[in-house]
């Protein structure tokens, strides 16, 4: 009987963990993203092509699931619903992405990085004007949500501020080339910012929606495919305007490969099915909460991968270093090698020689 009630005391902790454990994981799963990426970015993959493929992959991978798994809860398509759908593959597969990709060209990885904290704070702020989330400053949880998005989104004006258009406390010039130089790049960072704060609205806007949807097609799985499949086809039309490379869209077995492979599987397929279904839970503040991770998980990962890289080269230095000294010590101690054949001949000479002296002496 005890081990039963214990049995179900575990039971009901796990499944209350389970919303915590599902978005903690998601943001590893972004760390990784982040990463795979940056590599890809260095090499030419296009943003508006990696967004195709991306949920290209995501698409063909979940539709078979989607269709065997839920054909039987999966409610009729309606003009409603299907609208919804299509605003959803807007909102975060091309807008959020998009301007994402656009706007750390502009600023830095580091500044859009940062400026994605302010996402819990701004999806707080539209649940509470769609009814979604509720305020009342007299219980504490409430003064908390309040004092937590307040503070979230001074510190996202400070850093603009700081990272931003630099602000002469002197009015005087410094020269006209300079100023004109100063003055493009705050228009680029104003821009990228923009840019960003645009990535972040839609992306809030897509959790919104996201719960709203949910309540009339309650089919997490089969949702997920159609944003994917939405957001190829929109995405699809915006890369054809927006990238007119046709080296563009060239891919092979590379790193960019790798990344619309492991983002269009990991964080666009699995994110999508875990964050509606916290999403019908919990709601769509509690699933953007956990975002900040992200960035210093991937801090981790690469400080970590900093650390192993400097100890192989150790190890590897290491051991060239002392193969080399092995060979200068076992060229010190080599044998001396005599010329034998010379040596018997001399020898065979001195006896020819006195042989014949021997023999010349004789009566």
């Amino acid at each position: 009987m005890a081990e039963q009630k214990m049995g179900c005391v575990l039971g009901e902790t796990f499944n209350k963990m389970k919303p915590y454990l599902a978005m903690i994981s998601l943001q590893f799963g972004y760390a990784g993203m982040h990463i795979v990426l940056l590599l890809s970015f260095k090499r030419g993959f296009s943003h508006w092509v990696f967004v195709v493929y991306r949920h290209a992959v995501a698409t063909v991978f979940f539709a078979p699931f989607a269709y065997y798994f839920e054909k039987k809860i999966r409610p009729k398509m309606t003009k409603s619903i299907f609208f919804k759908i299509m605003l959803l593959g807007f909102l975060e597969p091309v807008l959020d992405q998009n301007l994402y990709g656009v706007g750390i060209q502009y600023t830095s990885a580091t500044f859009a990085a940062a400026t994605v904290n302010i996402l819990p704070a701004v999806t707080f702020i539209m649940a509470v004007v769609f009814r979604l989330e509720k305020v009342n400053l007299k219980k504490v949880h409430s003064l908390a949500k309040v004092i937590g998005t307040t503070v979230t989104v001074i510190g996202a004006m400070l850093m603009t501020l700081y990272k931003g258009p630099a602000i002469n406390i002197l009015f005087f010039s410094h020269g006209g080339h300079h100023e004109a130089a100063s003055t493009a790049a705050d228009q680029h960072w104003v821009t990228g910012t923009i840019m960003l704060l645009g990535c972040i609205v839609g992306w809030a806007a897509f959790f919104i929606l996201q719960n709203n949807t949910l309540k009339e097609y309650p089919a997490e799985l089969s949702l997920t495919t159609l944003i994917c499949l939405m957001g190829t086809v929109e995405g699809g039309i915006v890369a054809a305007i927006m990238e007119r490379r046709p080296s563009a869209w060239a891919i092979g077995f590379d790193a960019r490969l790798l990344a619309a492979t492991y983002s269009g599987l990991v964080c666009s397929g699995i994110a999508y099915y875990l964050q509606s279904v916290v999403n019908k839970a919990k709601g769509p503040v509690f699933v953007t909460s956990f975002s900040p991770l992200s960035m210093i998980i991937t801090a981790v990962f690469v400080i970590g991968a900093v650390i192993i890289v400097s100890g192989l080269y150790c190890v590897v230095w290491g051991k060239t270093k002392e193969d080399s000294a092995a060979k200068d010590i076992k060229s010190q101690q080599l044998p001396v090698v005599i010329d034998m054949s010379a040596s018997d001949n001399n020898i065979n000479g001195t006896t020819l020689k006195t042989k014949i002296n021997s023999h010349h002496e004789e009566p």
